[in-house]
């Protein structure tokens, strides 16, 4: 139990740097590390990856405050874009935890590698959608918000990786984006550890202490060391080549995608 104290906040300090160095979510990188660390812990196979999912969206609930309130302080945040998507991305992120929770830990697997390996190749890439319509209407808005929501509450994250490009593909400006993106996250995490949760009450032989799928230790472990530790990784983006360093980081989660999928397949 002491290493568990140990690991979770060394994990939430790597992940809250990586987040706010290169504006990728945290999930990417909690969600491998605490499959490898519920492995070694002996924890259920067949439930392992829906634990690792809903801790993962339990931590960025925190996260994301400190985010998107940094955003809105900078006035970088479209809150009429917050509003008219949200809906959808609640009705998403929590369909998608029921999702989840009927799929084995190993199609969990492969979809979050294929997932990472769309990550990586887009910061390879260094990927910037060109602006190309304008935002849809209400209704398109809620639909693009429902896809946003199944496949974040699939792999753990606050829905940048998606939500950041379709908004720059609709013309909205890189930096308000981003800010709105943050802002969008926390929808997306308080209904899709929610979903979890509730999913997960009736399953018996989760470790403990644990609420549903949600394993208590890492998530406050990894949501406190996190919320202090991005603004760090977020000064150190206007010191260093973040370019360079975002191809050697796609590269090492190609190297994750990779041996996820060969372990689940």
């Amino acid at each position: 139990m002491m290493s568990e104290w140990l690991v979770y906040p060394a994990l939430g300090v790597i992940a809250g740097i990586f987040a706010g160095l290169l504006g990728v979510g945290g999930g990417v990188v909690i969600v491998p590390i605490l499959l490898f660390v519920f492995t070694t812990q002996g924890f259920p196979a067949h439930h392992m990856m829906q634990m690792a999912l809903a801790t993962s969206l339990g931590s960025i609930v925190f996260t994301s405050i400190a985010s998107f309130m940094t955003h809105h302080r900078h006035g970088a945040v479209r809150w009429d874009i917050v509003m008219g998507i949200s809906p959808g991305i609640l009705i998403g992120s929590f369909s998608g935890t029921w999702l989840a929770a009927q799929l084995s830990t190993r199609a969990l697997k492969i979809f979050f590698a294929c997932f990472l390996y769309y990550v990586a190749s887009t910061m390879l890439r260094n990927f910037k959608p060109k602006p190309s319509r304008q935002l849809p209407g209400p209704l398109g808005m809620n639909g693009v918000g429902v896809v946003i929501g199944v496949i974040s509450s699939l792999v753990g994250i606050g829905g940048g990786s998606l939500s950041v490009p379709f908004m720059m593909l609709c013309n909205v400006p890189v930096h308000h984006a981003i800010g709105t993106s943050a802002a969008i996250g926390f929808p997306i995490a308080v209904a899709g550890t929610l979903g979890y949760v509730v999913n997960g009450l009736s399953i018996a032989d989760l470790p403990t202490p644990h609420l549903g799928y949600l394993y208590i230790p890492a998530l406050f472990g990894i949501a406190l060391f996190s919320f202090f530790s991005a603004p760090f990784g977020a000064k150190l983006s206007h010191k260093t080549p973040v370019v360079t360093l975002k191809r050697i980081f796609a590269v090492f989660l190609m190297i994750i995608a990779t041996r996820i999928l060969w372990g689940a397949l």
